[in-house]
């Protein structure tokens, strides 16, 4: 016979199951783990908006809840005659439980009432602000008046910061909540304006070429896009990965080592996206990169939501760049080529910030991407002289007393040449 303890245990147990099924099929939006957030913990955090559970109650962030409740009052005041919000309200009322089944950290502390009015304000937020943002952009001389009283567009810094947070890893809506919003603010089925509008708000965001209009992400797509960083991810217009090869050396040396070794760096301007690295015949072609305050954020944000879904674009990119640079010496070359664009403005700083993106982050596996274009470097270095010219540089050249060394060396080599002709000519 099982005892009172032992039935109450499995009822208990059987009970958390049926409470699970299907759950972690659900979740698209999680909190950054502990490894990765302990490298840089203020990358992941909103710098002045709160999107979603995980940053409702901080404090700092209450600012922007007024600005929320004024864009909902003025979407509803464009209509004529004005809309009513009890309509936003109905209709994320049907889809509270599917939304909260998103979060992998359940919004316990949200009651039913809270957990809406948290979707409505926070989606309205977000789809009027890139309304206004285009309309702000488009007709800069006919906008109405309050628009352009709109402390967010009058200050520069707000646009940046807004664009930032609005892809943090944890500061997300699911993606289905805003288009839901939309049809109801603008018309059912227009989700390719949408997609539009979205584009353009973070296309200045990215640091390199990418949110081309051919972007992967289509209106028939969206019951696939998680949140707004999944929808950065995918239009980003990352190439495919590419087949594994099996065992292959993940690491090639920095610029200033390769450059020994007669490789040479050009720009690609040309290239489709920020990963369109390219190695031929000894020369290395690299988009240009832009490092400014948001880029570090913006990488970690992205290198995060591959570590939950299993990709690993933005990693390898990262990896490669980690190579690369060593020192503040690689980033004034790659800098010199127009390859970084530094708007950081101190090399050393950029250095350290590429080479602390990998930390905490599972490494390359046999996809990586760059895998093929990382073997023919290393045959290229390989090559007897270019081997030889590497070791020379290295021994000889390495410092200015390494040059005056040689320099002093070679003088006096020509003189005792010199002196033994003259010898050998008097006698």
């Amino acid at each position: 016979m099982e005892s009172n303890n032992t039935m109450q245990a499995s009822t208990l147990l059987n009970s958390k199951l049926r409470q699970r099924s299907g759950a972690q099929s659900d979740r698209t939006i999680y909190r950054v783990h502990r490894h990765l957030r302990n490298v840089n913990p203020k990358a992941y955090e909103p710098e002045i908006i709160a999107i979603g559970p995980y940053h409702h109650d901080n404090e700092h962030l209450k600012m922007m809840e007024d600005y929320k409740l004024h864009y909902l009052k003025q979407l509803l005041a464009e209509k004529n005659p004005p809309d009513d919000v009890g309509r936003y309200v109905a209709a994320l009322d049907r889809e509270e439980e599917k939304a909260r089944r998103c979060y992998a950290d359940q919004p316990k502390t949200l009651s039913t009432a809270q957990f809406i009015q948290m979707l409505v304000l926070d989606g309205c937020f977000i789809v009027q602000l890139v309304r206004k943002f285009d309309r702000v952009k488009s007709n800069l001389n006919r906008v109405n008046s309050w628009e352009m009283n709109d402390p967010i567009f009058q200050m520069e810094w707000m646009i940046n910061s807004l664009q930032r947070d609005l892809m943090l890893f944890e500061n997300q809506l699911p993606f289905f909540v805003l288009c839901k919003l939309y049809d109801l603010i603008e018309a059912p089925n227009q989700h390719s304006r949408f997609l539009f509008l979205l584009r353009q708000f973070f296309s200045t965001l990215c640091p390199g070429k990418g949110c081309n209009p051919k972007s992967p992400v289509m209106p028939a797509d969206l019951d696939k896009v998680k949140h707004l960083l999944d929808f950065i991810h995918s239009s980003w217009f990352p190439p495919l990965q590419r087949p594994g090869k099996g065992r292959v050396r993940f690491i090639i040396d920095s610029v200033t080592r390769l450059e020994e070794a007669n490789v040479k760096f050009r720009i690609r301007s040309e290239g489709k996206t920020l990963f369109d690295v390219g190695f031929k015949e000894g020369v290395m072609t690299i988009p240009p990169l832009t490092i400014e305050d948001r880029t570090e954020s913006f990488l970690r944000n992205l290198i995060t939501y591959e570590q939950y879904f299993q990709q690993t674009v933005v990693i390898d990119y990262v990896h490669f760049l980690n190579c690369i640079i060593d020192s503040s010496m690689d980033v004034e070359k790659l800098s010199q080529k127009g390859i970084i664009n530094n708007w950081l403005g101190d090399a050393h700083t950029v250095a350290e910030m590429v080479n602390k993106l990998g930390d905490s982050v599972a490494g390359p596996g046999n996809s990586f991407f760059y895998g093929e274009m990382f073997e023919d470097v290393q045959k290229h270095c390989a090559r007897p002289m270019n081997k030889w010219r590497a070791s020379m540089k290295r021994r000889y050249f390495s410092s200015p007393w390494a040059v005056i060394s040689v320099l002093v060396g070679a003088v006096l080599i020509l003189t005792f040449v010199q002196t033994v002709f003259t010898i050998l000519q008097v006698v």
